[in-house]
């Protein structure tokens, strides 16, 4: 296991022990260049590309394309971008919202009138080395709209507040403006492209440079660049996982209940390396699914070689049901909340699930030895699937739940006694846990994940 394991984690180009050593020295440089002591002693980026000075009282105007213009004022970054705009009606938990992977390139719009009051947390990490208060180290909507903004905030785990979060991370932002307006016209139009200018009036003739994240391969850009690992201290199990955007809190479910975690690219070959892990993950992620061909791909492969148990959230259930066969929709404004009840179809049971997604599967596409596992009791679009027979399951909603609900956090408990059974029937035993030139060479983070502005990545 040695040998295979550590071998094929570095593939699909092979390395020599000169080619490795080079690799790892360019990761380590990716992850520890430029850092300094940050709050409550963990290290952070002094600059980052994006970063400005926070603006005050800066005139701003967020304009919805061939829609409305609505006029406020700036705070965050001085800086203007464009995106796709959507809503989220969660009442708290901004700070996990903002830094989800599944937000890239959007434009957050909150429904809840006031935001900010409880100020932004430190960048303090856990006993697994995962980020206590956010879901990865970055801001990763591309702009923030609000109906008005605590300037002044009050939380024993606050260190600054929303408007220097944004401008330290490059994130313009607008308050001041009707967001039921914007929400009401959003709900009836869809999800629109919009703009988030700052100091400037808008502008007709600047329609055409919109940039809409829908045709761009959002996954590529929040997926780790390189393996790493999460390792849970006497784990029994060890789980290969795709990082299709993970959040923190779906690695530290995972770690929480016994299981070390080897986080791969998103388009990394899953299939080859497999019969190494005692199961597979698939991740949340932004943007269509569509756009993940590879991922399609290695996770056919991986349904067709492997019998090892599966799961996956979000992206993640999308992408499987694309491997199947099936066929994803673009929804006219997709589910953002921590309040949307799931009816589970096994048992009867309505769950009260957090969301983010603007797809959703074609239930009605599926294949015949897969049924549904969950529907939205709001809008009756597919929530999950899982295997007549095989240890295979799927969820729209989001089970770790940060921030929302955790009614369905049980789901974790049965993709690990999935794992344990598929464990305890295998003829030959194998030890799959990591070995330690695993522990000694793996990245303990993502890799390259440093947001990039849209327009000129795309």
């Amino acid at each position: 296991m040695f040998s295979t394991a550590a071998t094929r984690l570095f593939k699909p180009a092979a390395v020599g022990a000169s080619g490795l050593r080079s690799r790892l020295a360019i990761q380590s440089r990716l992850v520890s260049q430029n850092v300094v002591a940050g709050s409550k002693g963990r290290t952070m980026p002094v600059h980052r590309s994006r970063a400005t000075a926070p603006v005050k009282n800066l005139d701003a105007t967020f304009t919805i394309r061939d829609g409305p213009v609505f006029h406020g004022t700036a705070f965050g970054a001085n800086s203007n971008i464009s995106g796709e705009a959507v809503f989220t009606t969660s009442l708290v938990g901004y700070p996990e919202s903002m830094t989800d992977p599944s937000y890239r390139g959007q434009i957050l719009v909150f429904t809840q009138p006031l935001i900010g009051n409880y100020g932004v947390p430190s960048n303090q990490r856990d006993e697994f080395n995962l980020l206590k208060y956010f879901e990865s180290p970055h801001i990763q909507c591309a702009g923030v709209v609000v109906a008005d903004v605590a300037e002044k905030y009050s939380h024993w785990t606050a260190v600054e507040s929303l408007g220097e979060w944004c401008a330290r991370e490059g994130v313009p932002a607008i308050s001041g403006v009707d967001t039921r307006a914007i929400v009401t016209y959003l709900r009836e139009q869809g999800s629109s492209l919009a703009r988030i200018s700052i100091g400037d009036e808008y502008d007709a003739d600047e329609d055409e440079s919109y940039v809409d994240p829908g045709q761009i391969n959002l996954v590529k850009k929040v997926s780790t660049k390189a393996p790493f690992l999460v390792e849970s201290p006497g784990a029994s199990f060890h789980i290969a996982l795709i990082d299709c955007g993970v959040k923190e809190n779906i690695l530290r479910s995972l770690v929480n209940r016994g299981a070390s975690v080897t986080v791969f690219p998103y388009n990394y070959p899953i299939h080859k390396v497999a019969s190494n892990f005692d199961g597979v993950f698939i991740s949340n992620g932004p943007g269509d699914p569509t756009h993940c061909q590879e991922t399609v791909y290695n996770l056919a492969r991986l349904m067709e070689t492997s019998p090892v148990p599966v799961m996956g959230i979000c992206l993640g259930h999308q992408l499987l049901a694309l491997a199947l066969g099936a066929r994803t929709i673009k929804l006219k404004y997709g589910n953002r909340a921590h309040n949307i009840p799931a009816l589970d179809l096994t048992t009867g049971q309505c769950h009260i699930t957090s969301q983010n997604h603007g797809y959703a599967v074609d239930a009605s596409t599926l294949p015949s030895d897969y049924k549904e596992y969950f529907i939205n009791l709001n809008d009756g679009s597919n929530e999950g699937m899982t295997h007549k027979t095989r240890p295979i399951f799927s969820t729209q909603f989001h089970p770790e739940a940060k921030g929302g609900p955790t009614d369905s956090a049980y789901l974790f408990d049965k993709y690990i006694e999935n794992v344990k059974v598929f464990k305890d029937n295998e003829k030959v035993y194998r030890d799959n846990r990591p070995t330690q030139l695993m522990l000694d060479i793996l990245n303990r983070e993502r890799v390259g994940v440093e947001p990039t502005p849209l327009a000129s990545a795309a």
